[in-house]
């Protein structure tokens, strides 16, 4: 097990893959791991990821946050082809499995504790595994399977109903689901606050039967990736210091909004820009 800075308890925990993305000339550091904990750490958390990787990966972008990693052959890469029928989608290499045997005894009453599998490596177990803890879910992970040419494609959630019941909210994309509003229908017999987000449209969140739109400003968009994790972020940590599922929302509608307008993690809230949706909202 690596551990890149001293154990000390945190406030927010993030569990999943921090992954390395192709793209033209080598790679770039991505994942909901990365874009998740660098958000919450603009919203001044003290931030922990448990996660496997490649030892010899630097990872000079999340310098100040704590990370557990369990050495593996490879860091899990993705390739993603853009085309006019949507996105192509590869997984070259993928890093160890994570399960509550990885987590530090420090870590195991972390008051927010956000689950972030991408390619079905975190144990769906874990979601029992806190039971102080607030258990944010961004499920995409678990929904994603891929074949020996190593293209990646949806399938079915088969945990969802154990994941959903035990968890204290989930964020998902329609394009998570196919589009398919059925899922989101059955996954609302399972859990009480669920959010679907929508690209360019914003999201919609479901609480306790209610359901609210949240629609972002009109901004230039340059680049979407990330702006899902960094929405998931903004939203459980707002969430939890307010208990208001809608304020959390229009909160984290507008960080998301604002991340597009910059390529990869140069789209993560700057603490300025955290303080300054905060006074909109409130």
């Amino acid at each position: 097990m690596l551990n890149t800075t001293p154990i000390e308890p945190i406030d927010y925990l993030i569990i999943g893959h921090i992954v390395q993305d192709v793209v033209p000339g080598g790679y770039t550091l991505g994942g909901t791991a990365s874009y998740a904990s660098l958000t919450a750490r603009a919203m001044g958390l003290r931030v922990g990821i448990v996660t496997s990787i490649n030892p010899a990966i630097e990872l000079p972008q999340l310098d100040g946050i704590s990370i557990v990693a369990i050495p593996s052959e490879y860091t899990t890469t993705f390739e993603n082809i853009y085309t006019p029928n949507g996105r192509i989608q590869y997984l070259h290499h993928r890093a160890a499995p994570l399960d509550i045997s990885m987590v530090p005894e420090t870590w195991k009453n972390t008051p927010i504790v956000h689950l972030g599998p991408l390619c079905q490596e975190v144990d769906p177990k874990l979601v029992r595994s806190f039971p102080n803890s607030f258990i944010g879910i961004t499920p995409q992970g678990w929904m994603r399977t891929w074949d020996t040419n190593k293209r990646v494609s949806f399938t079915e959630w088969y945990e969802s109903r154990f994941v959903l019941e035990n968890a204290s909210a989930a964020v998902l994309s329609i394009e998570d689901i196919e589009c398919n509003e059925e899922r989101i229908e059955d996954m609302l017999t399972a859990i009480r606050l669920l959010v679907v987000t929508e690209g360019e449209k914003g999201a919609r969140l479901y609480w306790n039967g209610d359901l609210r739109y949240f629609r972002p400003p009109q901004i230039y968009e340059g680049d979407a990736t990330g702006a899902g994790d960094i929405f998931a972020a903004a939203f459980f940590a707002r969430y939890v210091a307010t208990r208001d599922p809608w304020e959390a929302a229009r909160f984290a509608t507008q960080l998301a909004a604002n991340s597009v307008t910059r390529v990869g993690l140069n789209g993560v809230p700057t603490p300025e820009e955290v303080q300054q949706s905060l006074a909109e909202v409130v």
